[in-house]
């Protein structure tokens, strides 16, 4: 028997006539009759005796009930897993993300998410980019909101939204003009370490004028710098997401020398991604877009 067949003799045997097995499962009449006869023409027997208070089952028809009654169980159960599927219930989507976005973007775009899909569940990482690049290659994340550097080749980048670094001065500096490399490393400059995305822009930038720092002082995580900035410890670069944090306690300028960055979602090449996963992608894509033109917005306009 056939999937079909087995679909009009459960809905036979359920109601009684082909009639009303017809309207339980939304098709014709002769629909219902034509695949009754191919499954009875198939079996080389009769499912049902047509009498006239209805159709009654053979018995051959009963000797084969539970068995079908079984797999239209098992049917039913698949139809309710994909319905679920469809809709993203029960999954769980892992995201990793940099320090630096973790409350800026992935916040908001988290409690989006939330609103149109809570019966999806949401495992939420802020790491550094090595770390988070191993753990996608684990299989412990399915994607990573990063600063943009060269990947892995079986790693999948998606470019999203580009940049420049801002400089971070305390409050009630009297400085309000762009702001050189020179200056900065003449007023304690704090550092990015070498091998952080950023902070290798940064470090070539410095090499190609010839500049050293004097403050030996490097740090991996960016708010961090900007701490030390608002504690009085020398001026910073950080990118527009954190010092957009900053923005009502610290002083932001131009680098009067572009340090461009850029943001990605990185992802295994060689891993399908669930549709669930799928969707959370563009909401942070756009909570990305809507966040990055409200920091530039109120950089570029803000008095000084």
């Amino acid at each position: 028997m056939r999937l079909r067949h087995i679909e009009v003799f459960q809905a036979i045997v359920q109601t009684g006539s082909i009639s009303a097995a017809a309207r339980l499962l939304n098709v014709s009449q002769p629909n219902v009759s034509r695949v009754l006869n191919h499954a009875e023409q198939q079996l080389g027997f009769a499912l049902f005796e047509r009498r006239a208070q209805g159709m009654v089952v053979t018995a051959e028809g009963r000797r084969l009930l539970p068995e079908v009654e079984d797999i239209y169980q098992r049917l039913q159960a698949i139809t309710q897993l994909t319905e679920q599927l469809r809709h993203g219930e029960g999954q769980t989507v892992r995201v990793g993300a940099a320090h630096a976005f973790g409350q800026m973007v992935l916040a908001p775009a988290l409690v989006n998410w939330r609103q149109q899909a809570a019966s999806v569940s949401v495992e939420l990482v802020t790491e550094h980019f090595s770390t988070l690049c191993g753990m996608i290659m684990a299989n412990q994340l399915d994607f990573a909101l990063v600063f943009g550097q060269q990947v892995d080749a079986d790693l999948l980048a998606e470019p999203l939204f580009q940049s420049s670094m801002v400089a971070l001065l305390p409050r009630n500096h009297t400085h309000n003009e762009p702001v050189t490399l020179e200056w900065l490393c003449a007023n304690n400059l704090l550092m990015m370490q070498n091998q952080d995305p950023l902070g290798r822009v940064l470090h070539r930038a410095l090499r190609d004028k010839g500049l050293n720092p004097a403050v030996s002082l490097s740090i991996k995580t960016y708010s961090v710098i900007a701490d030390m900035v608002l504690a009085g410890g020398g001026v910073g670069i950080v990118d527009l997401f954190t010092a957009c944090r900053y923005a009502d306690q610290l002083k932001l300028l131009p680098v009067a020398q572009p340090l461009p960055f850029e943001v990605m979602l990185i992802s295994r090449r060689d891993q399908p991604q669930s549709q669930s996963t799928l969707q959370l992608k563009q909401v942070i894509r756009n909570k990305l877009w809507e966040i990055a033109r409200q920091c530039e917005s109120q950089f570029f306009t803000r008095p000084t």
